[in-house]
């Protein structure tokens, strides 16, 4: 690991040698970066940084069979040219918006909401606070986060931070790639989400920007109104789903950097997601 400390040792050595053999400041950076790297840990350089920081993706790879709300494929690239024929590699992209680790805008049910390339820059850096419900999901895939869920956060680490995504914990990131994820039992999907009276509650308090869930929807999957759906759009907040990760980061005291996508009028869209810690 390189810290602060080291690499100020390492200019001040450079700098005072003589000038054929200092070290380029382009070189001495890269050297820094790799060495605050070697470790298999991304590093946040900073000029006077007391520590470096871990950076966590809370992304999941989009492919042609990651699971989806409907059960049909939303992803596949097709190769527009290819190293071997034409020199250099280009593909086609066809998605739909909401697939893989993905953006709901409150346009995705508000007629009249904010469309995704309209999301206030503001609200996609933010503070982190995760609340975890593994414990009740871990026997009842149709568990939710709950009133009480957000209440036990506070007792411990405070009130909610302002503009905070507040995110669920459920652990279902264990099934991805299995049946058991989408949880579809033949007339309804099975998995965790946030109820209705937690997302009431967050909107009463003001200061939550998003949510995201580790599970296909904000929504738990037994849904017959999308309640959650319908009471945090349309309040002008939006939603993030399939965040991967999240037993990466703590419960408080993170960043998360919310690269929302940005076409225009889109309801959504597939976005990377990292976590600052």
């Amino acid at each position: 690991m390189c810290d602060a400390h080291v690499i100020d040792a390492v200019k001040a050595s450079m700098l005072s040698a003589p000038p054929s053999r200092r070290m380029s400041r382009r070189r001495m950076l890269g050297l820094g970066l790799a060495a605050a790297s070697a470790g298999g840990v991304a590093m946040m350089p900073s000029a006077r940084a007391d520590t470096p920081k871990r950076v966590v993706d809370l992304t999941y790879p989009l492919h042609a069979d990651f699971p989806t709300f409907s059960g049909e494929a939303q992803f596949s690239m097709e190769a527009q040219a290819t190293h071997a024929g034409d020199g250099y590699a280009d593909f086609n992209l066809m998605m739909g918006e909401h697939t893989g680790t993905h953006i709901d805008a409150p346009l995705h049910f508000s007629a009249d909401g904010l469309s995704v390339d309209a999301l206030e820059p503001r609200h996609l850096i933010t503070p982190l606070v995760v609340i975890d419900i593994r414990a009740k999901a871990e026997h009842n895939p149709d568990a939710q986060l709950t009133p009480d869920d957000i209440r036990a956060f506070t007792k411990r680490f405070g009130d909610i931070p302002l503009y905070a995504s507040v995110v669920m914990r459920s652990g279902w990131q264990r099934f991805m790639g299995t049946g058991r994820y989408r949880g579809f039992d033949g007339t309804s999907q099975h998995y965790p989400g946030f109820h209705v009276e937690a997302v009431e509650m967050l909107i009463e308090d003001g200061n939550a920007a998003s949510i995201g869930v580790d599970t296909l929807s904000l929504d738990y999957g037994a849904t017959t109104d999308f309640a959650t759906h319908r009471a945090w759009l349309p309040s002008g907040r939006f939603g993030i789903e399939n965040l991967a990760n999240l037993d990466a980061v703590p419960e408080h005291g993170a960043q998360i950097f919310i690269g929302a996508p940005k076409h225009q009028g889109g309801s959504g869209g597939p976005a990377r997601i990292l976590a600052v810690v």
